[in-house]
Formats: C-alpha cells, sequence, structure tokens
C-alpha cells in the first residue's frame, strides 16, 4: 500500500515529549501537516468516486451517514486521547466541505448530460 505522504519525511520529527525547542515543535507539526495533507487529498478522491457513483445529486448529502461518520470519530478521538471538543467541530467542516466539493464535481461530471436534455 502506498502512502497518500512522504512517511520518511514524518519519522524525520521530534518526539512531543523529545522536544526542548519551538523550533523542535513548529518542525513536527508542519510535518504532520503534510502528512494530515496528503490523507486529505486521499480522502477528497472518495469523494471525487462518491461523486461518480451517485446515481442523484439529491442522494450527495446524507445525514445518517454524517451522524454516523460523527460518532466514529468522537470514538476514535476519545480512544487516541484526543478532546471530542476538537475533533468533533473539525469533522463536522472537513464533512460539511467535502460535500461540497461531491456536488461540485457530481454537478461538473453531468454538466454536459444535463445541457443534451
Amino acid at each position: 500500500m502506498t502512502l497518500p505522504f512522504d512517511a520518511d519525511d514524518l519519522n524525520r520529527r521530534t518526539p512531543p515529549q523529545d522536544c526542548a525547542s519551538m523550533t523542535e515543535v513548529r518542525d513536527g507539526v508542519d510535518r504532520l501537516d503534510r502528512a494530515l495533507i496528503g490523507l486529505i487529498a486521499e480522502r477528497t478522491r472518495y469523494m471525487d468516486a462518491a461523486a461518480r457513483i451517485k446515481p442523484s445529486r439529491d442522494v450527495v448529502r446524507d445525514e445518517d451517514r454524517i451522524e454516523d461518520v460523527i460518532a466514529k470519530v468522537k470514538a476514535a478521538a476519545r480512544a487516541a486521547g484526543v478532546p471530542e471538543t476538537l475533533a468533533e467541530p473539525v469533522w463536522r467542516e472537513l464533512v460539511e466541505r467535502s460535500i461540497q466539493h461531491e456536488l461540485q464535481v457530481w454537478d461538473a461530471t453531468r454538466e454536459p448530460q444535463r445541457k443534451r436534455s
């Protein structure tokens, strides 16, 4: 499996408990941010696939699925020691932005069909 980020870059960070300077802290955060962007890029490609697969625009937003995702994120946050008050709003925003992206892709991939109708 190919990782969607540079694992060597990520592994060069100083562990938080070993940081002795703000330079090390910032370097670690920057390396994690690059890895997170890689993961978000791959997540976005799944939204592209969803837009391709879903038969109609009105099924792009699925409230039950949104709450399922949030429940799983909250459980994962608890298990990882991340405050739910941090994880939940971040994921709700990510989900909303992902839905907007999916709608844009859905529209863009069907625009030629809609013009022919």
